[in-house]
């Protein structure tokens, strides 16, 4: 069987802008490898485990889902490509920010305190 990559425009639309702002910055080729992995292998993070790994003020990048299990009381900046229901509702209870990849490539300018989870 023949790999096709991602049929989904937006999901294409946003690896492209990653690898072209990889030129400035090479975190973001990383982000755009990770999320150009088929659905099944790409990364689906829970808010526990953003809460075990981010500190207050910390910018969270997960290139795939953000999903709602377990609770978070940092306040952190979470981008991802999609968040399920429960996961923003939890993040902006905390008193986080949610982001989407494109809204982080535009925003983010302080690259000292950005952890990519997977």
């Amino acid at each position: 069987m023949r790999s096709t990559g991602p049929t989904n425009q937006l999901l294409k639309d946003t690896i492209e802008l990653l690898e072209k702002r990889s030129r400035e910055r090479p975190i973001w080729g990383r982000v755009a490898e990770l999320l150009s992995k088929p659905t099944r292998k790409r990364p689906a993070v829970n808010v526990s485990k953003i809460n075990r790994y981010a500190s207050d003020g910390d910018i969270v990048i997960v290139p795939g889902k953000v999903l709602g299990a377990g609770n978070i009381s940092k306040k952190v900046t979470v981008a991802a490509f999609s968040f399920s229901a429960k996961a923003a509702e939890k993040i902006k209870a905390a008193g986080g920010r949610i982001l989407t990849l494109r809204e982080a490539v535009e925003q983010v300018q302080d690259y000292s305190k950005v952890k990519i989870l997977v």
